[in-house]
């Protein structure tokens, strides 16, 4: 899942977008409304997370104009305004939930994984192909009588890869996709984080459902059922 998190404290920020992105979520952490806004327009989010007070622009007038524009997107209000009429104000913004600071990470992703079930995008909570199961939740890959917990960034990318089954995938795509907004990947990340997922795959037994395709990229590729 595609997180935005507009936080302007980066003692609040970096802590909130490091177990977001552990539980397997890539997540796009700005400091102010005008990237937010930006990005809004160039990304397509599952989930919204903002924090009420921001420099120049509210999350209470984000959401207001998001909301004022037709965005449906599940959105999460962040602030230490704790009185019942602070949180009728955020929700009647158009807030779908509200969390006062400072924030339990239990209770955020929690809330998180109940928003998700809100988003547009929203397809289940696990991802399957063939006799292959993607538990979104708790990030654990079966396959017939196998099951394991993937890491964060195997997860990522085998989420990412099970969406898009028997399409060509291009380097590009997958940076776009799997990376946060702002980090500037390697070279050979798109490599790396390919050959990780095959080895994590091999102890199913199914590393070649991942084909490479010289020169282009990646294809998810799982074998025609007979």
């Amino acid at each position: 899942m595609r997180i935005l998190l507009v936080e302007d404290d980066p003692e609040q920020l970096e802590p909130l977008q490091m177990a977001l992105a552990r539980s397997g979520h890539i997540v796009d952490g700005v400091a102010d409304g005008a990237t937010a806004r930006w990005l809004m327009e160039e990304k397509e989010y599952d989930l919204l997370i903002l924090d009420w007070m921001l420099p120049e622009e509210s999350g209470i007038e984000l959401c207001q104009s998001f909301r004022a524009a037709g965005v449906a997107t599940p959105t999460l209000m962040l602030t230490a305004k704790d009185t019942i009429d602070d949180k009728v104000t955020g929700l009647d913004a158009g807030a779908d939930d509200y969390l006062v600071k400072p924030v339990d990470l239990t209770e955020l992703l929690a809330r998180v994984r109940a928003l998700r079930r809100r988003s547009p995008l929203w397809t289940g909570d696990c991802l399957k192909l063939l006799d292959l199961y993607l538990h979104l939740d708790t990030m654990c890959i079966e396959w017939r009588k196998k099951s394991f917990k993937l890491s964060s960034k195997d997860f990522q990318l085998l989420e990412y890869m099970m969406r898009h089954p028997q399409k060509i995938l291009t380097h590009a795509q997958i940076e776009q996709a799997l990376w946060s907004w702002g980090s500037e990947p390697e070279s050979n990340a798109v490599v790396a984080r390919i050959r990780r997922l095959r080895q994590s795959l091999r102890e199913l037994g199914i590393e070649n459902w991942i084909k490479t395709v010289y020169g282009v990229g990646y294809c998810f590729e799982p074998p025609k059922s007979p």
